[in-house]
């Protein structure tokens, strides 16, 4: 729904606005960068704690829901002492000094030992827990999921800390609740790493974003042929940049079947051909223009998609959707304020009436 009425706010915008006429031509420009959902720097002990207190949270529901449930009087002390085992874990990983890895080791076998504690105590009491209705079902089916994560990270800190196991990347979770977030590194001194999803983003020349595309661990040059396809369904292209993260041989050579001028700068060494084309002055003047593309981006980061503060991943990809809307209508509504001043500065240019 919200693609089909950033596509009514598009056609409104070219038409009646910017006053495209019939089929010109759009020169297209196309980068992404990431946006970051609402989540905390992980660490595996950071997320063992989320883990442990979310467990904690579910039992607390039942307990204050049921109050004949026994077993669990300390359960604010168990809160307490795993955040604290939590913490000096934390504190022994980032201090330097003599003798930093046996603190790091010490303070990992207390925090994994009361882990352990706390889901064997959990695994005894599970049963315990009444289901008398659809909410209780629902929490024992939370509590599990919390728990099976639990475990998860127990073992993870438990190998990587006490046996010196490298995790790969594919066994990581950097979130327990946004599920969805990737680990993105773009090569850049600050962030050098960010937390979220790519979005690609393809604006025209009168800087509206007519296509954006929320990439699954995907790369640049990965979803290139599918924004291809879907935008030259629609419009007429006379030229589309990119910088060299889209970089692909084939992609290249399939877009100039159909765009009449593809700037494309090559990732890595250049042929002779390939050298005399990105030196010529009509593509020097087409890349520079691509880095207009740079400040559209940046406005979207300043308007509120540099984080999602929104819970899920339907509701990122909502707000994702939402925010281009409502950047593509001020690109309008600026436009047409533009229109009116020049109106305003035309009337009192003329001359007033000569007098009867």
């Amino acid at each position: 729904m919200v693609k089909e009425l950033n596509a009514v706010i598009l056609d409104f915008g070219h038409q009646q606005v910017f006053k495209k006429k019939g089929n010109t031509a759009l020169r297209l420009k196309t980068d992404s960068f990431v946006v970051e959902s609402n989540v905390h720097f992980p660490t595996d002990y950071s997320l063992l704690w989320d883990c442990a207190r979310k467990c904690l949270a579910c039992v607390s529901q039942f307990l204050n829901k049921y109050s004949d449930i026994e077993g669990w009087r300390k359960i604010a002390n168990w809160r307490h002492e795993m955040k604290g085992l939590m913490r000096e874990l934390g504190k022994a990983s980032s201090s330097g000094g003599k003798g930093k890895e046996g603190r790091v080791v010490n303070a990992a076998r207390k925090y994994l030992t009361k882990a352990k504690a706390l889901r064997s105590k959990l695994d005894e009491q599970l049963p315990n827990f009444p289901i008398r209705d659809k909410m209780d079902a629902l929490l024992v089916i939370t509590l599990e999921h919390f728990m099976a994560l639990l475990d998860k990270h127990v073992d993870m800190v438990e190998r990587r800390v006490l046996k010196g196991e490298k995790i790969s990347h594919a066994e990581k979770m950097f979130s327990i609740f946004e599920t969805y977030t990737e680990w993105i590194k773009k090569g850049k001194l600050k962030p050098n790493v960010e937390l979220g999803k790519k979005l690609a983003i393809t604006t025209d020349q009168f800087d509206l974003i007519v296509d954006y595309k929320l990439m699954h661990e995907n790369q640049d040059r990965d979803i290139l042929l599918e924004v291809a396809d879907r935008l030259l369904n629609k419009y007429r292209i006379s030229t589309w940049s990119f910088d060299k993260g889209f970089w692909n041989k084939d992609n290249k050579a399939i877009l100039e079947l159909e765009v009449p001028r593809v700037i494309m700068p090559k990732l890595g060494r250049r042929n002779k051909k390939e050298e005399e084309e990105e030196n010529s002055r009509s593509f020097k003047r087409l890349k520079n223009k691509h880095s207009a593309i740079e400040s559209n981006i940046n406005e979207l980061e300043n308007r509120g998609l540099d984080r999602c503060p929104d819970r899920g991943f339907h509701h990122y990809s909502r707000y994702i959707g939402l925010g281009v809307c409502a950047y593509n209508l001020k690109k309008i509504g600026r436009q047409i304020l533009n229109m009116e001043r020049e109106a305003i500065k035309k009337v009192k240019r003329q001359p007033p009436p000569l007098a009867a």
